[in-house]
């Protein structure tokens, strides 16, 4: 039983490290890779520990952790979430470029 309880809070852990790192966390960094470590170390537990219980549980946790991250990621992209967080101001104005024959000077006039 303490192992089940560990697979779902390592699953639960990954997954909101993974939507952390996709949508809140630029870059590629330390949120993601231990999200998925999360993951791959709730499939293991489950391998290697919840077997004895049920024969399939490894197989069950792993598909699971995809349709799980799959449906978070959908889930966050539907929602009005994005919408807040995501810039939306435009750039007004513009720049004038010099063409062959005008000197800057001119420009500035």
């Amino acid at each position: 039983m303490t192992y089940l309880i560990l697979t779902i809070i390592l699953v639960l852990f990954g997954v909101g490290l993974l939507l952390a790192e996709m949508f809140l966390l630029p870059g590629f960094g330390v949120a993601g890779i231990f999200g998925l470590c999360s993951l791959a170390g709730a499939v293991v537990v489950a391998y290697l520990k919840l077997a004895a219980l049920w024969a399939w549980a490894g197989h069950v946790t792993l598909a699971a952790c995809i349709l799980i991250s799959a449906i978070a990621v959908y889930i966050f992209v539907k929602s009005k979430a994005m919408d807040k967080m995501a810039l939306d101001t435009k750039i007004e104005g513009g720049m004038d470029m010099p063409s062959a024959g005008k000197h800057m000077e001119e420009l500035q006039k």
